[in-house]
């Protein structure tokens, strides 16, 4: 048993979900399930059971997960104040603070992003929650988030940093060049079109272009993450807003067809609320950032 082990139980008890705890985690899926089955062999039971929606805790794994907590908890403190006993420290940041995270961790780099905020305050606690682009913004708007990522321009109430612009293409499955080729918007309306929630930024964007044409889309199925996104493309439901990079790939793994007419721009940012930015803990958050993305 050891510390990675546990916060792999302990991440997985709390998201459910394998896949959803290896992006918190910043490593694979299989690296994850790994841990756990480490962590059950070394303690001779079994803490989850597959459900459809993912992972649940067994009775034995509702009954370890506090005591799991504890120990992490413990950790974190010893490290923390071991550091302020090193000559010099007095003055190192520290306090918690939460960050909304969206996307996929290489795309906003948040291994590098993480790394760099570690050593450079080792007292400093993070926790990460992982949401929609619309969602970050009302949880730092309403105080449960301290910082976050968003895609897009906020609103004046908050300072943000833009981290890099990137482009958004139209994705339809194979065999749909003929139905997509030199489509305009209001022409792509027309077809099926797999739609995301309104805090996403793909709803944002699309229904914003859409507006301007005075067109409805064909709006013929719901998701709220990418990975189910594309698996629809592929299945040859409809349409979709996919990030440029994505769409490339995909289109020569898979042979998916990319709009040659129409695509759409956005921003990555990293934001918090204007009244809070000269905070110690959020501006130098933003310092790392900074160099982070120069590189």
């Amino acid at each position: 048993m050891d510390l990675t082990q546990l916060r792999a139980f302990v991440t997985v008890a709390r998201e459910g979900n394998l896949t959803r705890a290896a992006e918190l985690l910043h490593v694979t899926q299989p690296a994850v399930s790994l841990q756990i089955k480490s962590l059950q062999t070394s303690l001779n039971l079994q803490l989850f059971i597959r459900v459809p929606s993912g992972m649940a805790l067994t009775d034995e794994g509702i009954k370890l997960l506090p005591f799991a907590e504890r120990a992490i908890a413990v950790m974190s403190e010893l490290r923390q104040q071991a550091a302020s006993l090193h000559p010099g420290n007095s003055k190192i940041l520290s306090g918690k603070l939460a960050i909304g995270t969206i996307l996929d961790p290489e795309f906003i780099r948040l291994g590098a992003f993480l790394q760099r905020l570690v050593e450079s305050y080792p007292q400093l606690s993070t926790q990460l929650q992982h949401s929609m682009s619309g969602d970050v913004l009302q949880q730092i708007k309403s105080g449960h988030l301290d910082v976050g990522y968003y895609l897009g321009t906020p609103n004046k109430s908050f300072h943000r940093l833009t981290l890099t612009q990137f482009t958004y293409c139209v994705l339809a499955p194979s065999g749909w060049k003929s139905r997509i080729s030199g489509k305009d918007w209001p022409a792509l309306a027309k077809l099926p079109w797999i739609w995301t929630p309104p805090e996403s930024a793909h709803h944002r964007l699309l229904s914003k272009t859409f507006a301007q044409y005075k067109v409805i889309p064909n709006k013929v199925a719901l998701v709220d993450q990418e990975p189910s996104m594309l698996d629809l493309v592929k299945s040859g439901v409809g349409l979709s807003l996919v990030r440029e990079s994505i769409a490339l790939r995909e289109a020569h793994a898979h042979g998916l067809v990319i709009s040659d007419t129409v695509n759409l721009s956005t921003e990555l940012s990293f934001i918090t609320l204007d009244k809070r930015k000269d905070e110690p803990v959020i501006a130098a958050v933003f310092a790392i950032l900074k160099t982070i993305w120069k590189t």
